[in-house]
């Protein structure tokens, strides 16, 4: 047992700490990979590449925080369908607000009183907010902490960086044009005074790919930031494409990656996270998880009592293509603890008008679809609704599905379709 009194400093000599900045240090030690994501340029995408960044550690299994610490423009909730949550208090703790399998979420947005409150503060104020955000919210045991800063080279960024220490690692992201690059160029710059590592670059918004033709548009010109990388000496980590579903996608609040895994945008996402991936030491592919996959949902949640409800779209006893068009759904029940089906039975579902599945699958507890095909916009409702998708299964009964989905050996597809 350590005689220091933060319990984590191996030997430093912390009587001179005050209880809060062991506190502080006590909090950090029981997080293992902490990368802040760093503009010089604001409009960028830097919360959207956070956000993608944060739900694809999840996704691979990983123990992920999100922090939001743009105090001005925090953008996080409304990202991930979280505007109007409440951390809990308690004592002198918060709670992150939970967003799914492996992803805590902490934001001053969930502070506000509404979304129209200006917050009028100067640098010390700011400070105090991240500094209580790193020591006073559980994040408990985490993989990997997420930190979103706002543009530029100021007090929140180097806040940040200051109390999270030089083992905290920067992704720095740009668009590819000129007067963008000009301004990114000192947040590396940045990183290397205040001695942190960049891991690298990330091009965003690098070029439009036409949904019609399959032509490529450098809208914003192309090549800067893997320039840049070149010219400051430090890992280049790839190109995402200017891609509408990315901008639906924030603007409904889910995460791109949590419901498209194939096309160029997510392949080019997928890419930029496996170095950051590697730092846990380990190339975890995203598979689905049995007992992670479903999020919590607004009914009955799994794991509160071993339950998971699976709703799988019929038609002739099997699994329907289209699962707004099938003759019913069937609602399995499965007991997570020993993987056994507990109860299925066969509803006839509402009229097939928008948003009215979602809503009527969540009256009915469900918290996984196995589908043949559905669109992005329709994933994109359940996911607010709390239910996940799993999208290619194979057409056999709901009972073959479940028991292959629960042993962990369900081979899914592409996402097919027959409407």
């Amino acid at each position: 047992m350590s005689d220091h009194a933060c319990g984590s400093c191996s030997g430093q000599d912390c009587k001179g700490q005050s209880e809060e900045e062991q506190a502080l240090q006590r909090n950090l030690a029981r997080i293992k990979n902490k990368v802040v994501v760093l503009s010089g340029k604001g409009g960028v995408g830097k919360s959207t590449v956070s956000t993608n960044l944060a739900q694809a550690l999840a996704m691979a299994g990983m123990k992920t925080g999100l922090l939001d610490v743009d105090v001005h423009g925090p953008s996080i909730p409304r990202l991930l369908s979280l505007s109007g949550e409440r951390p809990r208090v308690d004592a002198d703790h918060l709670e992150p607000v939970n967003a799914g399998p492996n992803l805590w979420v902490m934001s001053l947005g969930f502070l506000l009183p509404s979304n129209r409150d200006a917050v009028i503060w100067r640098g010390p104020v700011k400070m105090g907010m991240i500094k209580q955000f790193l020591r006073d919210v559980t994040w408990g045991d985490l993989d990997f902490l997420v930190v979103d800063c706002p543009p530029g080279t100021g007090d929140e960024p180097l806040s940040v960086l200051q109390l999270l220490g030089p083992e905290a690692k920067a992704v720095i992201v740009t668009t590819p044009q000129g007067v963008a690059i000009d301004d990114v160029r000192r947040s590396i710059s940045f990183c290397a005074d205040v001695g942190n590592q960049v891991l690298g670059v990330v091009e965003n918004m690098s070029g439009h790919i036409c949904s019609k033709c399959g032509q490529v548009d450098d809208i914003f010109g192309s090549g800067g930031g893997e320039a840049l990388a070149v010219e400051m000496g430090v890992p280049f980590l790839g190109r995402i494409p200017l891609d509408p579903e990315v901008v639906r996608s924030g603007d409904e609040g889910f995460a791109f990656l949590r419901v498209h895994h194939d096309g160029p945008t997510a392949q080019a996402m997928n890419k930029i996270v496996k170095p950051i991936l590697a730092l846990a030491g380990t190339l975890q592919e995203k598979k689905p998880q049995p007992m992670q996959a479903a999020p919590a949902a607004p009914v009955g949640a799994a794991g509160t009592n071993g339950l998971l409800t699976v709703a799988v779209p019929v038609a002739q006893g099997v699994l329907c293509a289209h699962f707004g068009h099938c003759e019913q759904f069937a609602l399995v029940t499965v007991n997570t603890a020993d993987k056994t089906i507990q109860e299925t039975k066969f509803l006839t579902p509402p009229p097939h008008e928008p948003g009215v599945l979602p809503k009527w699958l969540s009256e009915q507890g469900a918290h996984l679809i196995l589908a043949g095909g559905m669109g992005s916009r329709a994933q994109s409702l359940f996911t607010q609704y709390g239910i996940q998708v799993l999208v290619g299964a194979p057409s056999q009964t709901p009972e073959e599905l479940v028991k292959s989905y629960l042993e962990g050996n369900l081979i899914t597809g592409s996402n097919i379709c027959d409407h």
